[in-house]
């Protein structure tokens, strides 16, 4: 009695419990499998219920991609019966009734269905139903695939096309991926893939599609597979060309060498192929080729001045070409040709203050210079102290002190000594001419119309 009054309340926990998640009874791991063709497939059921103390019934069956429903299976807890058509194909597994499906082909692709009926002892009536569906594909692994090129050769950017081709000799369901330098490709204005991408087509093919490209190819039982690496190769350029040298100092497009030192110059583009090089000599006069390849060789003890030289690189595939230019200028020429930049430029402070410096002493110059040379004036009014008194040579007879009243003009007169003396006789009586040695001078009297009797006082 106490063993069937426990089984009873196992039996009322069990169905509450089920009642309220029916899905806790069976548990399915997957609900999708992916078979390989020619081997076995488990699609396995997890039971979650006492088996001595249930009654069960259910199938399994399929149906085809094509709609067709099909019954495998039908069992119970005594028995269970086969389809006769599946019935070496088939393995039914007690008491967890789990299929095994032997040698997969691409007909047992689809949907499996397990219907399964539970209803537990003592409790007549109660029946809970189970319901399960699997999906099942069945594929053939993947060989490793192998691209084919068209054109084969090398193309011409801007000019061709180009079209890649990825395929394998087994394989279903095959997923493609492209690569190019181990980047991944995608769609863009000028790549295009067919559906499964198992086709690139490259329209107008440039520059950076040039590289190494392979292909992945996978499926959902196969890891991706990679092919041999294919090269598109692209006749492009010339880009980015330069010239370059190890020599001189080089600021922008002007190189300066020192006097007498020999100079490599290397012209320098990105093309393929190589570019032809030609050295164009530009001068005043004329402009003539002066060397063909791409290092030219220039001694510039025989530059009379600064020159421009011009590289120019074709490429005889692409039919392109591009040209840059540059000033050789020795070192010595180099300070004239900044003195005559300087000249036409605007003033620096500090060449301002030399001129103004310049303009200030030429101005002291000609000042002096025009002192020099012009005569000096210089008035001496005689009023109390008479000329009589000062120190003179005695003249004959007397004299009155009157007679020396008047205003004297001193006037210096430039040139030798000689011919300055000569002028300069009424002065002997002075002495404060006999000290002179450098300047001589006229005494001018002028003496006024009516002299004043206060002055002469």
């Amino acid at each position: 009695m106490e063993a069937t009054g426990r089984s009873a309340l196992y039996v009322c926990c069990v169905l509450l419990i089920l009642t309220e998640v029916s899905s806790e009874l069976i548990h399915i791991p997957s609900l999708v499998h992916h078979g390989i063709e020619g081997k076995s497939m488990l699609l396995s059921v997890a039971t979650r219920y006492p088996l001595e103390d249930v009654e069960i019934q259910g199938t399994w069956s399929h149906t085809r991609p094509s709609g067709t429903r099909t019954t495998l299976v039908t069992f119970t807890k005594e028995a269970t019966i086969i389809n006769m058509m599946y019935r070496n194909h088939l393995l039914f597994k007690e008491p967890n009734v789990s299929l095994i499906i032997r040698e997969l082909n691409h007909e047992d692709e689809g949907d499996y269905h397990l219907n399964l009926n539970i209803q537990f002892n003592n409790q007549t009536g109660l029946v809970i139903k189970e319901e399960r569906t699997v999906h099942v594909t069945v594929d053939v692994p993947v060989s490793s695939p192998v691209i084919q090129k068209n054109p084969s050769y090398a193309v011409v950017e801007d000019k061709a096309n180009a079209t890649l081709t990825c395929s394998v000799e087994r394989g279903t369901r095959v997923v493609f991926q492209w690569l190019r330098d181990n980047q991944t490709l995608g769609a863009s204005y000028r790549y295009h893939f067919t559906q499964d991408n198992s086709t690139l087509f490259i329209s107008t093919v440039r520059k950076e599609d040039k590289g190494t490209y392979h292909c992945v190819a996978s499926n959902a039982v196969s890891q991706g597979l990679h092919s041999r690496a294919v090269d598109l190769n692209v006749y492009y350029g010339p880009y980015n060309l330069e010239v370059n040298s190890d020599q001189g100092l080089r600021t922008g497009e002007v190189f300066t060498i020192n006097p007498g030192e020999l100079v490599f110059f290397e012209c320098q583009a990105d093309s393929n192929p190589p570019n032809s090089y030609v050295w164009i000599s530009k001068s005043r006069n004329a402009t003539q080729v002066i060397y063909e390849g791409p290092r030219l060789e220039v001694r510039s003890y025989k530059l009379a001045q600064a020159e421009e030289y011009l590289c120019r690189a074709f490429n005889n595939v692409t039919q392109k070409q591009d040209e840059t230019q540059f000033t050789l200028v020795v070192a010595k020429y180099l300070a004239g040709k900044e003195k005559h930049i300087q000249e036409g430029s605007n003033f620096p402070p500090f060449a301002a203050v030399v001129v103004s410096s310049l303009f200030i002493i030429s101005c002291m110059l000609l000042f002096f210079l025009k002192r020099t040379c012009s005569p000096k004036r210089v008035l001496m009014s005689i009023y109390n102290r008479p000329l009589s008194e000062q120190k003179r040579p005695h003249r004959s007879g007397h004299e009155d002190a009157t007679e020396d009243f008047g205003i004297y003009e001193f006037v210096s007169v430039p040139g030798k000594m000689e011919s300055a003396q000569a002028s300069c006789r009424s002065l002997a009586r002075l002495e404060s001419v006999q000290d002179m040695h450098t300047t001589i001078y006229d005494v001018i009297r002028h003496v006024p119309e009516t002299p004043s009797h206060s002055l002469l006082e």
